[in-house]
């Protein structure tokens, strides 16, 4: 029998979207306000779902406390405050698209999951626009 646990995080950090091989002006009309050359910033809200089977000894599906750390490790610590495209190495040469970032907080989760477990992130870039991977 599965069943998903949930996590919520947060996170605030800023980022320029820019595709370096475009011109200034392709990169306006692409990316409009998201290009400030002086950056701009989310207060990122994150839901992580991990979907497994219920654990007879504990009756966990995952320790709730356990990937409240995974989280905070991979996550918050790496990311909040951050100029992602300044501060962190995944964003030096990808672009921090909400998309991009969702992947990124997926691989790095991943890595730290056991297999056994199904991981989905959700990432809101703002209340009304968000992604999730994988779809």
């Amino acid at each position: 029998m599965k069943i998903a646990a949930y996590r919520k995080a947060h996170f605030n950090a800023a980022h320029r979207l820019h595709n370096p091989g475009w011109s200034d002006e392709k990169n306006r009309e692409v990316f409009g306000l998201c290009n400030n050359p002086n950056y701009h910033g989310h207060n990122y809200e994150l839901e992580v779902k991990v979907v497994g089977e219920i654990d007879p000894d504990t009756g966990y599906v995952i320790d709730l406390g356990h990937l409240r750390d995974i989280i905070r490790q991979e996550v918050e610590e790496r990311f909040d405050h951050k100029n992602l495209n300044l501060d962190t190495e995944e964003f030096c040469t990808l672009n921090p698209t909400a998309e991009n970032i969702c992947v990124v907080i997926w691989q790095r989760l991943r890595a730290r999951l056991p297999e056994r477990y199904e991981l989905q992130v959700r990432l809101y870039e703002t209340p009304r626009n968000f992604v999730e991977y994988p779809a």
